[in-house]
């Protein structure tokens, strides 16, 4: 059911919302084997069931979300709980407040569930760079389900949860959610309150949903989005009704395909399902165009320098004399540090910390950093340009389908360009969303991605739609 239909039926009485809890903790338990979660707020959660029940009873209103399960990527922050962000350095910190987005859930009556795997400090394309293992896809637990937010994602392709929030900074929304076969929105960059998420790339950063339908995806956000005074890089912009027009027809909708994303590197079964769907999207009136983000090459370089900058910055924090992790037996400060980024912080996270450092050292910062902020505004310009002639972009979301896990761990380039296709919306602040596309002849999920213009997600919800409307009458 889509959260309006379960929201019916729990508030028509029909079942309670300590029964219905009860059956995605039931499939917590029984997936324990895919690693999606850390901690598991059970107690919290009935708490919160039995408070909705008792208010249903009575006859008192209810929220929006009124006992929708929730689960949250362990990097957004929960008051009185642990937040790990799947890392040794802090996994013993609680948080002393809850982010700006689970206010907003649990004021609509939803239930947080539990606080799922990533990738430490979110980076990485795979997670398996957590403290806590590597997460497992549930099509085949041989392979990875992406990252860095692959536990969300997996705690809604397998129903233990019914939505989810991650985070996405280069595509750790849409990645995951094309390897397992879900819906992943990464909104405008503005357009949900960064409070309470741990910064990796405070400039990049956002955080999103995954969800099972375009429709949920539309619903959660219409209750996370909006201004919020505790985060100044949120937008003021209204928060539109995102539900109303999503079934409205896509005849003589724009939708442009960038050549450039069509080109070497593209598995095969990819590029022949998005003519498939290109040709539907045709017959169903919709205006299909090329068109050319002439930059796109330099996107991943960019990206990379700008993000690695950042996370050097923000993770200076860790130094083990507030909070975190401390390395024991050292009576000097210098080696106090040393020793405890050095034992608490895994093998990527130190990487790109060094790397970032560098590229903000003395006579490499015009080189680089420099650099790579200039090629980011060129590739904004770039898609600014295209959306004045088209409403949405669409192209795949990954190169291939999942990989097995262990097969990119060791090689980090090779691995940093399974973003290859989504990192440029975060580069631009735009919107993106992954679509569920079939799959490959493994039975592997694929994905096609949509991205529109800033505080347009309204057009990649009608057009997303329409593609999951074409997929449910094929396979029908």
């Amino acid at each position: 059911m889509t959260i309006r239909q379960q929201v019916e039926q729990l508030k028509s009485g029909s079942i309670s919302a300590e029964d219905h809890l009860k059956k995605y903790l039931n499939a917590v338990e029984q997936n324990k084997n895919l690693n999606a979660f850390i901690s598991v707020l059970s107690a919290r959660a009935l708490q919160k069931a039995r408070e909705i029940d008792d208010n249903l009873a009575s006859g008192k209103s209810t929220g929006r979300l009124t006992g929708i399960v929730v689960a949250v990527k362990d990097n957004i922050t929960i008051k009185d709980t642990h937040v790990t962000c799947a890392s040794r350095i802090i996994e013993n910190f609680k948080s002393p407040y809850s982010a700006t987005v689970i206010e907003r859930l649990e004021a609509e009556d939803a239930l947080i569930i539990g606080k799922t795997n990533l990738d430490e400090f979110a980076m990485g394309s795979s997670t398996e760079n957590s403290a806590f293992g590597a997460v497992r896809n549930p099509n085949n637990p041989a392979f990875v389900p992406g990252g860095s937010s692959g536990g969300s994602a997996v705690s809604v392709a397998t129903g233990m949860s019914h939505v989810s929030l991650g985070s996405d900074t280069g595509g750790s929304i849409r990645q995951p959610a094309a390897f397992t076969g879900v819906v992943g929105l990464k909104p405008t960059y503005g357009r949900v309150s960064r409070y309470g998420l741990v910064a990796y790339a405070s400039s990049l950063d956002q955080i999103g949903t995954f969800s099972r339908s375009v429709e949920d995806s539309a619903c959660l956000l219409s209750v996370i989005a909006g201004r919020d005074e505790k985060d100044a890089t949120s937008s003021p912009n209204p928060v539109p009704d995102f539900l109303s027009p999503m079934n409205s027809s896509i005849h003589d909708i724009r939708i442009g395909l960038p050549k450039e994303y069509f080109g070497k590197g593209l598995d095969r079964e990819i590029k022949d399902n998005m003519d498939f769907y290109v040709e539907k999207l045709r017959q169903s009136g919709a205006k299909i165009k090329e068109v050319s983000l002439p930059h796109t090459e330099y996107a991943i370089a960019a990206y990379y320098i700008i993000a690695m900058a950042e996370a050097s910055s923000n993770l200076a924090r860790y130094d083990s004399v507030r909070y975190g992790y401390r390395s024991g037996g050292k009576n000097d400060l210098l080696a106090t540090y040393q020793n405890s980024r050095n034992e608490g912080f895994g093998e990527e996270v130190k990487r790109r910390i060094l790397l970032g450092t560098y590229v903000l050292s003395a006579g490499y910062y015009d080189a680089y950093y420099k650099k790579a902020q200039q090629v980011r505004r060129l590739i904004k310009q770039d898609l600014d340009d295209v959306f004045e002639s088209v409403d949405c972009i669409l192209t795949p979301t990954t190169p291939t389908t999942a990989f097995k896990l262990g097969e990119k761990i060791d090689d980090p380039l090779s691995m940093y360009l399974m973003d290859i296709y989504t990192v440029t919306a975060n580069l631009a602040g735009i919107c993106g969303i992954n679509i569920p596309a079939g799959k490959d002849k493994n039975g592997m999920p694929i994905g096609l991605q949509l991205m529109a213009a800033s505080f347009r997600e309204e057009n990649l919800f009608r057009i997303g739609r329409a593609i999951e409307l074409m997929r449910e009458t094929d396979h029908a």
